[in-house]
């Protein structure tokens, strides 16, 4: 399907985005909606836009940072806190499927945009909240942004080597988090609203989210009574599993299985370690963590990453080298995939961009738009959303309600 507003293909054309969101956590959400062929509008303010542009470095006049998050979109540049400016938002949600926004809890309800404000006009409306905490939390009214929600989740307790101090994950997942579950929450309710024409408010808190995510180191927890450790790129309880020094270098090994150790063995030449009760399998393994770990690091370090890269897949035991971004961004997978694309901006020149992952019957997202200037899109957007005339625009950017591209 094909959107004839903004000529892109995915199973969401037709969906119509407003988004309020800035910085991460709803920018990249609601950038995934486009990818599948929404058409988002994004609401900024016409001084500064989104925090996010005046993040440097910059290609032109735009950050790599609003690049990022900000593909397929359209920016308004828009006065919320004038009463023609909340009318005009008004006006573009009773148009819109989806709302989107991330302020803090009762943000958006002081200035007249809360869900039940907007749904009195568009009772199909699907109305998404990502906020830090939630609005019963005892810390919904304390700023989050990344490094908080890690923090509080008890991820960045893990994510250190043994008895060094705790860093955040270089991805940003405490947003992240919270952009992957309104994604799958709004997919839901959109799923829901097809059968049944009723919307839905939508909320996501990151914390919860990111939370939500630990998978089996909560459930250590639960089960045996004490929190993991941080152990590292190694496993808490699974080995080998991580990171192994070589002469020039780090390798992968991944035994995630027997089998796979029972290969891992053979490749170090140690083939005797296999019947070893120590070692044998994963209980006594984890029970010998330090004497198997020092065995593997002792014959590793013999040879190179080249040469144990080889043979690691030679005796089928899944590896990896340890790639910086760049070279990660130009390695043949990436080309084999298509997973950068090259779009044009009209002031700005060629831009790089990473594309989304998703496939469907083996073709990927339509040809992504470059991020537009603050307020590119605010003209054409007003005309045919609401149908204002080029007259009434001028004067909405007299008053300083709008912003137009300079």
């Amino acid at each position: 399907m094909t959107d004839a507003t903004t000529g892109r293909a995915g199973p969401l054309a037709g969906i119509k985005v407003l988004d309020f969101s800035r910085i991460l956590s709803g920018p990249y959400a609601s950038m995934v909606l486009a990818d599948l062929g929404a058409e988002v509008i994004k609401v900024e303010t016409p001084g500064t836009g989104d925090d996010t542009r005046n993040f440097p470095p910059f290609q032109g006049r735009l950050s790599h940072y609003f690049m990022a998050l900000n593909r397929s979109k359209k920016s308004v540049a828009l006065d919320l806190k004038s009463d023609e400016g909340l009318a005009i938002a008004r006006d573009l949600a009773a148009q819109s499927d989806i709302v989107l926004e991330n302020f803090r809890p009762g943000v958006m309800e002081r200035l007249g945009l809360g869900f039940e404000a907007l749904r009195a006009g568009n009772p199909g409306l699907l109305y998404c909240s990502i906020t830090g905490f939630g609005r019963d939390s005892a810390l919904g009214d304390k700023p989050a942004f990344d490094i908080v929600a890690q923090a509080l989740s008890g991820v960045m307790s893990v994510n250190s080597e043994p008895g060094e101090a705790p860093i955040k994950l270089g991805v940003p997942m405490g947003d992240l988090a919270g952009s992957i579950f309104s994604v799958f929450g709004l997919l839901a309710a959109l799923h829901e609203r097809n059968a049944t024409g009723r919307g839905r408010h939508v909320e996501v808190a990151m914390l919860d989210s990111l939370i939500a995510l630990q998978g089996y180191l909560s459930q250590i927890y639960f089960v045996t009574g004490d929190s993991p450790r941080a152990v590292g790129s190694q496993h808490p309880s699974i080995l080998p599993y991580g990171s192994f020094p070589t002469s020039d270098g780090h390798v992968i090994v991944a035994c995630l299985t027997e089998g796979f150790w029972r290969n891992f063995a053979r490749c170090l030449g140690h083939a005797e370690l296999i019947e070893d009760a120590r070692f044998a399998v994963y209980a006594s393994r984890l029970a010998n963590r330090e004497l198997l770990h020092g065995i593997i690091t002792t014959r590793m370090r013999r040879d190179s990453t080249e040469y144990w890269l080889a043979r690691l897949s030679e005796y089928d035991v899944p590896n990896a080298p340890i790639l910086s971004i760049g070279e990660a961004l130009d390695q043949q997978h990436v080309r084999d995939r298509g997973l950068i694309e090259t779009v044009e901006h009209p002031t700005e020149g060629t831009m790089r961009m990473v594309r989304g992952p998703i496939r469907f019957d083996g073709e990927g997202p339509s040809a992504s738009t470059p991020p537009s200037l603050l307020g590119e899109d605010t003209a054409e957007v007003l005309k045919t959303e609401i149908g204002l005339s080029d007259e009434q625009i001028e004067l909405l950017a007299a008053k300083g309600i709008i912003r137009l591209v300079e």
